[in-house]
């Protein structure tokens, strides 16, 4: 019952996520990778003596492109992103990295991008995420179409809608703040994370809701809707928060021991998840009390 009881605090918490969030989306947007907005995308790996610092790396693809972003790739590597070359132009930098035959350098991978290619990848991108959510919402309001009393079955819909957007945009905005300050990029690979994060979402809000309809079959007339909800919670608690920490914890191992290339994917994940569970338990459930209230005094 902590959790209905204290709804306001929670709602105040949500809040000021929330407005932190959409803060940041606000003044420094999201750092678009080249899967968006095109681009080249080259990782090397140097041998373990002559291994240059991020820094050299940078000034040798400065002069092609004075925007271009280099990453560490484990111990003798990096990634680099930077805008669209030509031939020509890949051969300077291929020579620049390579310090001209002084460096022992492998190239790893040289993948390029155009713009149409990767403004066509962000409209998908937009559209998948939109058709999940609505074929969510539209789920929901079917499985749930036998619960009238005391919140109609499309307003379960409409606080699931509420609960994904929270689970999107807290780790939109994480990746804006690292963006800014650590110039981390979104990719396809950012996408997929969130279309995993709805669907581990919605998943935890459908046994806290299924619950709430299981115990309102059994609930005596005058048992209030807050004990229902707030009994429902605490009957899935445990399991909510058991199955998002082993999750979690296989995805901290990932971040810590995989590869580079899936570190932000992993991350948008354990932020997403961690927000999920928390709006599944405390904010979801809470959200239904108040309808309840609302709907009542009207």
């Amino acid at each position: 019952m902590w959790v209905i009881n204290n709804r306001k605090i929670l709602y105040a918490f949500t809040t000021l996520l929330m407005v932190v969030s959409i803060g940041a989306l606000a003044i420094w947007h999201l750092k678009p990778g080249i899967d968006f907005i095109g681009g080249t995308s080259i990782e090397i790996s140097y041998s373990t003596d002559s291994v240059p610092t991020q820094a050299a790396i940078l000034g040798a693809v400065t002069p092609v492109d004075a925007n271009a972003v280099v990453r560490p790739s484990g111990t003798d590597g990096y990634f680099i992103s930077m805008k669209a070359i030509d031939q020509d132009q890949k051969a300077v930098v291929t020579s620049a990295l390579s310090f001209n035959g002084t460096a022992s350098s492998t190239i790893k991978s040289f993948d390029s991008i155009g713009p149409v290619l990767g403004a066509e990848s962000l409209r998908k991108a937009i559209v998948s995420i939109i058709l999940v959510i609505l074929a969510i919402v539209l789920y929901i309001t079917f499985a749930f179409r036998k619960v009238s009393e005391p919140v109609k079955s499309w307003k379960y819909g409409l606080i699931a809608i509420a609960s994904l957007v929270h689970d999107i945009i807290i780790p939109l905005g994480a990746f804006s703040i690292l963006g800014h300050y650590l110039g981390y990029e979104v990719d396809t690979l950012f996408v997929t994370a969130l279309l995993v994060i709805l669907g581990f979402s919605i998943h935890n809000t459908i046994v806290v809701f299924d619950r709430v309809r299981e115990n309102l079959s059994h609930a005596s007339s005058n048992k209030p809707f807050s004990d229902v909800v707030g009994e429902s919670v605490n009957q899935t608690l445990t399991r909510s928060i058991n199955t998002s920490l082993t999750v979690l914890i296989a995805l901290v191992a990932l971040y810590i021991f995989g590869g580079e290339s899936t570190q932000h994917f992993t991350l948008a994940l354990i932020v997403g998840i961690l927000a999920g569970t928390y709006s599944s338990v405390c904010f979801g459930s809470s959200l239904l009390v108040t309808f309840e209230k609302f709907t009542k005094r009207k």
